[in-house]
């Protein structure tokens, strides 16, 4: 008996039939030869697993060889959306035989409904797009999660649009007209108060670029990365009723935030907090908390001095010190990572040495008693805290010094015995005024005990000047003594200007009032290191400063001999300062003597100098560091965008501005420049301009 094969039936044209996902095929006569992206099978399948297939496939039956059905049709509209369900079916989210609804159509030609499909439709304006999305969020309650999954967009994506849904009606209308991109579109959108984009569209001028408007929008605004943000924080802040500006569309690097005034207070209250907390803990009379450092203060400073520590802490440091060097020579060889309990048993250790070391140097009790601390904003966002300083109305009066064997004083030119009584002190003129003790000696007045003239002691003391100039040209080792306690006389004691008997007068520039910041610098903070740490060590009074010096070692005295010396240089060019010619040629030859290399005290940022200088002088500083392709790649760009982008590829270069270059000095001179090699490792585009704005999808998906 022989099985006749049935064969299957072919539907009408125009006829709806659902056939099994597996029977479907893409036809090869559609239009599309370009594949279908892998983010929109994504949306796709994302929409359909929300709403469903709502728009049919259509289809015509497939045939073989000799013209029969083979079962299997070949879909000529909907080849996405037969992707996206293939794509759900590899997810297991539906069956591989999961039935989709579809239209024969054997009349028409495949190629041709293919085509017309895609070519005879209108993208949906992306002005509507934005606004049907808003919609979703304000009448649905979707958030951008939501939205995105049934959508098949990214959270990310659907936030920006849902920014941009929230523009100004007006200037939505005015993107409508054509009048403005989307890239100023999406300028705009860094703030949602409509009245703000209203007025600064407005007073736009004819350049209308995108980081300008952002500019005018965010002019009132503090940026996250500002010093006040970063004390503050952010949750602090929105706690406080403060308001956070973020820009979906560019790296914003953490917002801005809106009432600066606001920020002001927060960060003068949470200094005023830590400065209440030092005055506490430590005693000093007044705490003073600013923002910015008060450079006009006026005021002496005083430094801790070394004491001996008690027992009990030098017993703890010995402890400490014999366990850390036993750790160490233990671990010393270990090839792993050292086990959490070990590596945290180091950290107490070190911080335990740390704390006693801290206990070395104290300020005397009187002292905190008289003096105070200023606690400032470090240009990093943490509290700085400047201890010591006295008021004048503070200062330890002066003591009198009897300046006669019977103790009586001289005060504001009349003398007094210890009982403050006026003395009379010799003859008077007939205007009532004291006989000059200039007058040629007395002959008759040749009594024992007759103390000298004025004029011969100053002429003794003349020749006494002169022998000693003498005598100190010819030690050079006591010169040097001599001249480094005239310095430190000067530098490290008020009124240490009649300490000493050199007439050097060391003065120092105020460099602050040159350059805005400066004092916030690594050099600026180990050049006060480098202070404190000598006038933690020098001796309280003034009179023993002498023996101190003297009692130093050769390479300690050249040490402080450098450090006085060091704080008188000034190599700061003013326009009007023409007669300082040859002082700044002097100054270019000790950079040159000392090797001084710029390259570890200074970059080229936008606020150091590429945001203050022209966009060709930004373009000579590329090209003179890596070349001229690195500089053709950032040519064409608006100045505050080359220079944020000339800022990351002058990083770690050692380019340096010739003002700032300094001439290797003949020691030198065999070494290879470091920068020799820096057209080699000329970093590429990629790496260079991470950060760069990514395009935004505007069509229909």
């Amino acid at each position: 008996m022989t099985t006749k094969t049935q064969t299957p039936t072919v539907p009408e044209h125009g006829e709806t039939v659902f056939i099994p996902l597996n029977k479907l095929k893409k036809h090869p006569q559609n239009a599309r030869k370009t594949p279908h992206s892998e983010a929109s099978i994504e949306a796709k399948a994302a929409s359909i697993a929300a709403k469903g297939i709502l728009q049919n496939l259509v289809v015509e039956p497939e045939t073989d060889a000799e013209g029969e059905p083979t079962g299997c049709y070949l879909v000529s509209v909907g080849e996405g959306r037969r992707l996206a369900q293939l794509l759900r079916a590899k997810r297991k989210e539906i069956k591989r035989t999961e039935p989709v609804r579809c239209v024969i159509d054997t009349a028409n030609d495949p190629a041709e409904i293919s085509l017309d499909e895609n070519v005879t439709r209108e993208d949906l304006h992306p002005a509507d797009q934005f606004e049907r999305f808003r919609e979703l969020a304000e009448t649905r309650g979707w958030g951008a999660e939501e939205i995105a999954a049934r959508f098949g967009f990214t959270a990310h994506v659907v936030k920006q649009r849902l920014r941009l849904g929230a523009i100004s009606p007006k200037l939505m209308q005015v993107y409508r007209d054509g009048d403005l991109t989307l890239d100023q579109l999406m300028a705009f959108a860094i703030t949602e108060d409509h009245a703000r984009q209203e007025q600064v569209y407005e007073n736009l001028s004819y350049n209308r670029e995108p980081w300008i408007i952002r500019r005018d929008l965010t002019a009132s605004n503090v940026a996250a990365t500002d010093r006040r943000a970063i004390l503050v924080g952010a949750e602090a802040y929105s706690e406080a009723g403060g308001t956070i500006i973020r820009d979906l569309f560019t790296e914003d690097r953490g917002g801005f935030y809106e009432d600066a005034a606001l920020l002001d207070r927060l960060a003068l209250d949470k200094l005023e907090g830590i400065a209440a907390q030092v005055q506490e803990a430590e005693g000093w009379k007044w705490v003073s908390p600013h923002i910015d450092w008060p450079h006009a203060h006026g005021l002496r400073r005083t430094y801790p001095q070394p004491v001996e520590l008690s027992e009990e802490d030098k017993a703890a440091y010995d402890a400490a010190q014999e366990e850390l060097e036993r750790l160490s020579a233990e671990w010393e060889d270990a090839d792993v990572d050292l086990p959490p309990e070990v590596d945290q048993r180091f950290a107490e250790l070190e911080a335990e040495i740390e704390r006693i070391d801290g206990k070395r140097h104290a300020y005397e009790a009187d002292e905190i008693a008289r003096a105070g601390v200023f606690v400032v904003l470090n240009h990093d966002g943490e509290a700085r805290i400047e201890r010591g300083f006295i008021r004048p109305e503070d200062e330890a009066p002066e003591p009198e010094e009897p300046d006669a064997e019977d103790g009586s004083t001289v005060i504001d030119g009349v003398r007094v015995n210890a009982h403050g009584e006026v003395m009379d002190d010799g003859e008077h003129d007939e205007d009532g005024n004291h006989v000059s003790a200039l007058e040629p000696e007395d002959e008759d007045a040749e009594e024992d005990g007759k103390p000298l003239s004025d004029s011969l002691i100053r002429d003794l003391t003349a020749h006494c000047t002169l022998a000693l100039r003498l005598a100190l040209g010819e030690q050079p080792d006591m010169a040097l003594i001599a001249v480094t306690h005239a310095l430190a006389a000067q530098t490290f004691y008020r009124g240490g200007g009649d300490a000493h008997c050199l007439e050097i007068r060391p003065t120092s520039s105020y460099l602050a009032s040159h350059a805005d910041g400066i004092e916030d610098t690594a050099a600026a903070k180990a050049l006060e290191d480098r202070h404190a740490g000598w006038a933690a060590d020098m001796p309280r009074d003034v009179a023993d400063l002498w023996g101190f010096i003297a009692g130093l070692d050769h390479a300690s005295v050249m040490a402080l001999f450098a450090h006085c010396a060091s704080l008188t240089v000034n190599a700061v060019k003013q326009p009007w300062e023409t007669h300082k010619r040859h002082a700044l040629a002097t100054a270019d030859r000790l950079a040159t003597a000392v090797a001084l290399d710029m390259t570890a005290h200074w970059t080229p940022t936008v606020r150091a100098y590429l945001g203050r200088v022209t966009k060709a002088q930004i373009l000579a500083a590329v090209r003179d560091a890596l070349g001229d392709e690195a500089a053709e790649r950032i040519a064409d760009r608006k100045k505050p965008e080359m220079a944020e982008a000339a800022e990351r590829l002058l990083a770690g270069t050692g380019w340096l501005p010739p003002v700032l270059r300094t001439e290797r000095p003949a020691w030198l001179a065999d070494e290879q420049p470091k920068a020799s090699a820096l057209a080699e490792d000329m970093p590429d585009a990629e790496s260079a301009e991470a950060t760069e704005d990514e395009a935004f999808p505007v069509a229909a998906e």
